[in-house]
């Protein structure tokens, strides 16, 4: 597939009677199945001038933004074709939940431990942005990157303490809480886990 984001995007709509194509949407950030639509050369046109992702509704028969109501959007990143040129892969950025039951798929997950570190720092950067009353990780962010880093240094304190008893369940969980606010940590400096990871993998291959 290649990158067509930046590109005209020569999709062959007269291989389906309908002049509908499928486009599948995956989380630019986790890389998880986020749902399918359908497209026709209008909904994508019009995807591309907004930057968020937009449909053809079989069932209103009308153009049909992902989020027009709920305000949960899917702002695109890229636009990737099959070697056919007749299937559409979007890889975008979500705004809240993408399925109208409330999860963040609209596929039934089999392993959700799957790219979690990734999905958490995506939940991470949509609740920064809300009212530091609503979210814990938004009154973090409200109080500055002094209180955040406390706050590391915090959790590394007790999973020191917690390290020298033999309490795996308070163990385990003071470490839950210490890579949470590792992340949001890195989340504030404007890095991701991959930037880290990249290092690691560096000083491995040496």
């Amino acid at each position: 597939m290649a990158t067509t984001k930046n590109k005209s995007v020569n999709i062959d709509f007269s291989k389906y009677s309908d002049g509908l194509v499928p486009a599948v949407v995956q989380d630019d950030v986790t890389n998880k199945v986020l749902m399918l639509g359908f497209m026709n050369e209008e909904a994508l046109t019009k995807t591309k001038e907004i930057g968020k992702v937009t449909f053809y509704s079989r069932t209103k028969k009308r153009l049909w933004t992902k989020g027009e109501e709920s305000g949960n959007f899917l702002l695109l990143k890229t636009l990737l074709l099959d070697c056919d040129n007749d299937t559409i892969l979007i890889k975008a950025n979500p705004v809240g939940p993408v399925c109208h039951t409330g999860a963040d798929t609209c596929f039934n997950e089999i392993n959700q431990s799957d790219n979690f570190l990734n999905y958490l720092e995506s939940v991470i950067e949509q609740r920064k942005t809300l009212k530091a009353s609503d979210s814990y990780v938004a009154s973090l962010f409200s109080k500055g990157i002094n209180k955040i880093a406390q706050k590391v240094g915090e959790e590394a304190v007790e999973v020191v303490i917690e390290a020298k008893d033999s309490n795996e369940d308070l163990f385990l969980n003071e470490s839950a809480d210490l890579l949470f606010h590792y992340l949001i940590l890195l989340n504030a400096k404007g890095y991701k886990l991959q930037n880290v990871i990249s290092i690691l993998q560096k000083r491995h291959s040496k």
